[in-house]
C-alpha cells in the first residue's frame, strides 16, 4: 500500500468514527490469515491534537500493518517495523504502557469493554500491542480469533 491509499482509506472512513465503536479501514492479508485493521474516535481526536492525523508519519505506521504479527517475534528487540505485544512488566514503565494500560485498559469506562463485545470475546483476550514504524509507534489491541486477526487502535506514542 503506499502512502497516499492509505490517506484516501482514512479519508474514507473519518466520518463514521463518531458512530462506530471502531471502524475498519483496510484488511491484510499474510501468511493466509487476514488481519483486519480498525481505527477508533478515540485515535482520531488524539491525533488530530496532535497534529500527526494523516500524516506520512502516521500513514507509514498505518501501512507497517501489512508485516501481520508473528507471534514467534512478539517483542521487538528494536529496529524492526510491525505489531508487537506490549508487556504489563517491563522495567522501566515508559509512555507507551502508561498511554495503554493506566490510562485505558486499567480506566474505568474507557470503552474497551465495547471493542471486546463488537469483537466478540473478553477482555482478557485482547492483547496489547503497538504498530511501530520508524517515527511514530500507534497503540491498540490485537484479537486473534480462529479465523482472522484484528487490530483496533486507540491510542498513539511518539516519544523517542
Amino acid at each position: 500500500m503506499k502512502l497516499e491509499e492509505a490517506k484516501n482509506l482514512v479519508a474514507k472512513i473519518e466520518g463514521d468514527l463518531k458512530r462506530e465503536i471502531y471502524v475498519v479501514i483496510h484488511t491484510y492479508e499474510r501468511n493466509d490469515k487476514k488481519l483486519h485493521l480498525a481505527l477508533t474516535e478515540r485515535l482520531r481526536k488524539k491525533a488530530k491534537k496532535a497534529r500527526i492525523w494523516k500524516t506520512p508519519s502516521f500513514l507509514t505506521a498505518l501501512k507497517n500493518a501489512e508485516y501481520g504479527f508473528d507471534p514467534d517475534k512478539a517483542r521487538s528487540v528494536g529496529g524492526a517495523d510491525g505489531i508487537f505485544l506490549l508487556d504489563r512488566n517491563y522495567i522501566p514503565k515508559n509512555e507507551m504502557m502508561k498511554k495503554i494500560f493506566d490510562r485505558y485498559l486499567d480506566k474505568q469506562n474507557s470503552g474497551i469493554e465495547f471493542i471486546a463485545e463488537k469483537l466478540g470475546t473478553d477482555i482478557d483476550s485482547l492483547l496489547p500491542v503497538r504498530l511501530v514504524s520508524h517515527h511514530l509507534r500507534l497503540l491498540g489491541f490485537l484479537y486473534r480469533s480462529f479465523v482472522d486477526d484484528w487490530l483496533v487502535l486507540v491510542d498513539f506514542d511518539d516519544s523517542e
